[in-house]
């Protein structure tokens, strides 16, 4: 447990990306994410710090059309954040920035196909 608060410590949550969609059996698509930012998703999950991720995803796909090709875990302006990206069928890719405590949509920013 002193290795994982001295992770917490030394990286205070600040860019958490980590990929979650293998979390959820979405290994098809061929995005991993390590074990150590597995076990920082749990534990901000334990602590009742996030939302589960599937929650999140759930009100995604009742909202949005297209494939969740991205899931990252960050901290901006002091609140954990979910991004998640979204591929539609047009080949658009679509941010969603979801406050992690609440569950809340926070902004979505249709990307720029530069």
């Amino acid at each position: 447990m002193g290795r994982l608060n001295l992770i917490f410590q030394k990286r205070r949550l600040k860019a958490l990306p980590f990929v979650l969609i293998a979390l959820l059996g979405l290994a098809t698509s061929g995005l991993v994410f390590s074990e150590e930012d597995h076990d920082r998703a749990k534990i901000l999950k334990e602590r009742g710090q996030i939302r589960p991720l599937t929650e999140i995803i759930d009100k995604v796909r009742t909202k949005h059309s297209g494939e969740i090709i991205e899931v990252e875990l960050e901290e901006e302006e002091g609140k954990i954040i979910y991004e998640l990206e979204l591929l539609d069928e047009d080949g658009v890719v679509t941010e969603l920035k979801y406050d992690a405590k609440t569950g809340v949509l926070l902004t979505t920013e249709v990307e720029d196909e530069d």
